[in-house]
């Protein structure tokens, strides 16, 4: 086991994790089986939490949710921090909102000899968000965010708005929210909206993935900047709990 830290940080797609690199130019970079990990030291935080550690989790469910065990196993960490992106569902939510998920749906099972309803109600996962309250650092929007290991079909969204009232879905969240519930781990979720999906398709395919990638470099820069006060609000909540790690 790695020295224990308070707080690992999970980055999932390749593009979010270029913008860390860019981000903390300078880090000492280290390698999980699962992609390249770092150290950050804030000064605000370090006498309380010590380093934050930021790990490359890999993208899509089987990635996610193996580097979350990992992370867990190798640094003990009180609170998992998942920021990153997703795509919107045309007329419900806008580029650029900032999604605190609250639930995850892992919607892309798809089961044919039993009850199809059972395996999506084991792998649903409701986050303990009780833990903060507002107001934000930055404006977020609640809301429960679908997970499967594909971008989001056209034809399937008015199934997932009127099944599960969803507005958004990525690849990982739902896998992270599992494994770290199963391990009686706090987690944070983050998503901020890249490009929007409706019947017309979706904004960054057919050739636009330009467009994911200039979204991905912004918001992961607002996540980023924000990120030392929602583990600051993480803190006042533990206070009594938070002992500096040895």
């Amino acid at each position: 086991m790695r020295n224990r830290t308070h707080v690992v940080v999970i980055i999932s797609a390749n593009a979010e994790w270029r913008v860390i690199s860019n981000y903390f130019i300078g880090s000492k970079i280290k390698h999980s089986p699962y992609g390249a990990w770092f150290s950050h030291y804030y000064k605000e935080i370090y006498e309380t939490l010590g380093p934050i550690v930021f790990i490359h989790g890999g993208w899509g469910k089987v990635a996610a949710a193996a580097s979350t065990q990992y992370a867990i196993d190798n640094w003990q960490p009180r609170i998992v921090i998942n920021l990153g992106t997703c795509g919107g569902f045309d007329g419900e939510i806008n580029k650029g909102e900032v999604i605190f998920v609250e639930k995850t749906v892992i919607y892309d099972i798809f089961e044919q000899m039993g009850d199809p309803d059972e395996p999506i109600r084991y792998y649903t996962t409701d986050i303990d968000t009780s833990w903060v309250a507002p107001p934000y650092p930055i404006p977020v929007r609640q809301s429960l965010l679908v997970s499967g290991d594909r971008d989001l079909f056209s034809n399937d969204i008015p199934a997932l708005k009127a099944r599960y009232g969803a507005i958004a879905g990525d690849w990982e969240s739902g896998a992270i929210a599992w494994v770290t519930t199963k391990n009686n781990t706090q987690c944070l979720i983050l998503r901020g909206v890249t490009d929007l999906v409706g019947a017309d398709g979706g904004e960054a395919y057919n050739g636009n993935f330009s467009l994911y990638h200039e979204k991905t470099k912004q918001i992961m820069k607002m996540l980023l900047d924000s990120l030392p006060l929602w583990i600051l609000k993480y803190m006042e909540n533990n206070s009594g709990q938070d002992k500096k790690l040895k």
